[in-house]
């Protein structure tokens, strides 16, 4: 509890994430009975530091102590702007005005800080300039991918988020229809909730598992045939080894109806490489690799710090019920009786 506490108090003290994690030269890792590095526990994956670098700082990987304390300066104008605003709210609770957008969660819901430091510019690391590499010719755009007013397109969805209209729920992203966690990944990218995971370790397999969307997937780290090439799976087919302290975990076989990275292309010939490093007792170095040469021109490489969680990893029931989708569908056939 007394973790807990302290890990709640620091995100609540730090509006950036400030740190690259680096090994101490002295630490050790605890070991499981087969003499594996111990990755068990549930982990915080979230991160303030933005997954593409703002162009204006070029090839610069890390922020300078100045520019720390400036980023921390503007969010905290940020937080108070937001809370000021919710006051009003709370102050004056009309609904919006006919045919505005009520907008999703507010501020209380989303982790908007990260536990751990990081003063990087950029979770990715490669490209040098920390943005996504080029699109190939011909590789999808999925420009629904984002909550907000729906984006005319056709079937399937594979954006995560957002949709193309009401009709059913084939219309509507991945993440709605309770297939995948807009967060979840693999690989995890960070941002707004449930950014947690818990790890299993036995002799033979690694098991990770993701709040958002309670996904499971079992890794084995004994060798064994691959799935396949006709077999897709929403999350791939990983398999994992250890490389001295860190778990290597190789995914395939992903499903061609789920986003490549982001809104851009498919899954469908991508292969993503995971390593899951303890560099001390509270921090995991979490860096993967993709490279999907029908979407990108070039590989991907981020990295970022998934930090220990004194607290439980609890089911996430998605759309409670499902009573998000129903609700999303009932209206817009009220709307159509209305004529609008």
């Amino acid at each position: 509890m007394k973790i807990r506490l302290l890990l709640i108090v620091f995100i609540l003290m730090s509006p950036i994430s400030l740190s690259a994690a680096k090994p101490d030269g002295d630490y050790q890792n605890p070991r499981t009975e087969w003499d594996q590095p111990d990755l068990q526990g549930v982990w915080n994956f979230n991160s303030s530091t933005p997954m593409q670098r703002p162009e204006r700082f070029g090839t610069q990987e890390f922020l300078t102590p100045e520019e720390v304390q400036l980023d921390r300066i503007r969010q905290a104008e940020r937080r108070r702007a937001l809370d000021a605003a919710e006051a009003e709210l709370i102050l004056d609770p009309k609904a919006p005005p006919v045919g505005a957008d009520p907008g999703g969660y507010n501020t209380f819901w989303y982790e908007n800080a990260s536990i751990g430091e990081n003063v990087r510019t950029s979770l990715i690391i490669y490209p040098e300039n920390g943005r996504l590499p080029a699109m190939v010719e011909g590789a999808a755009e999925h420009a629904t991918n984002k909550v907000g007013p729906d984006v005319p397109g056709e079937r399937p969805v594979l954006a995560v988020l957002g949709g193309i209209s009401k009709d059913g729920p084939e219309d509507r992203g991945l993440s709605e229809r309770c297939l995948i966690g807009f967060n979840a990944g693999p690989p995890f990218t960070g941002g707004g909730y449930n950014a947690n995971v818990q790890i299993f370790q036995n002799k033979d397999h690694a098991v990770i598992l993701t709040e958002m969307v309670h996904d499971a997937r079992i890794v084995p780290l004994v060798d064994r045939a691959s799935l396949d090439n006709d077999i897709r799976l929403w999350s791939g087919d990983s398999k994992g080894y250890w490389d001295d302290e860190t778990l290597v975990v190789t995914t395939r076989n992903f499903t061609d109806l789920t986003p490549s990275f982001s809104r851009f292309g498919n899954s469908e010939d991508k292969t993503l490489t995971e390593r899951f490093t303890r560099v001390d007792q509270y921090t995991i170095e979490y860096e993967w690799t993709l490279e999907d040469p029908s979407t990108f021109s070039d590989k991907i490489v981020a990295t970022m710090p998934m930090t220990k969680v004194g607290g439980l990893l609890y089911e996430f029931g998605c759309h409670e019920g499902n009573y998000g989708m129903l609700n999303i569908l009932r209206g817009e056939r009220m709307k159509e009786r209305r004529g609008e």
